[in-house]
C-alpha cells in the first residue's frame, strides 16, 4: 500500500522514533523532502513566484495536517512556503510523518 492510501494514525509515545536508515528509505517515497542532520524531522521547502502561491501551498498543507491530525511547522514568506514535521511524542520520525509528508506532495502537484 502506498503512503497516500494510508491514513496517520494516533502515536502516544512509548516506542522509538525510527533510526536515520529507516528514514533515507521512507525518503524514497517523499520526493522532494530532506532529512535533518540529525535524522529527527524531514521538510520540504516548495519555491515559489510570488506571497499568493506560497500561502496557498501553505493552504494546503494546513487542510492534509487537519485531514490527518497530524500538524507540521508551516513558514512562508514571498517565494517559499516550507513544511517540516515530526512526530513530537517520541521526539522523533515515525511513519506518520512519511505519510504527511507523501499526501502534501499528491496535493500539490
Amino acid at each position: 500500500m502506498s503512503l497516500t492510501e494510508k491514513h496517520c494514525t494516533p502515536c502516544r509515545g512509548g516506542i522509538d522514533p525510527m533510526d536515520r536508515a529507516q528514514a533515507e528509505a521512507m525518503l524514497a517515497e517523499t520526493t522532494g523532502w530532506v532529512l535533518s542532520d540529525d535524522a529527527t524531522r524531514i521538510s520540504r521547502r516548495f519555491k515559489t513566484s510570488n506571497f499568493a502561491e506560497a500561502q496557498a501551498i501553505a493552504n494546503v498543507a494546513g487542510d492534509v495536517a487537519e485531514q490527518e491530525d497530524h500538524h507540521p511547522e508551516i513558514r512562508f514568506s514571498w517565494g517559499y512556503c516550507e513544511v517540516e514535521i515530526y512526530t513530537h511524542a517520541i521526539g522523533g520520525l515515525h511513519e506518520n510523518d512519511f505519510i504527511y509528508a507523501a499526501k502534501v506532495n499528491a496535493a500539490t502537484s
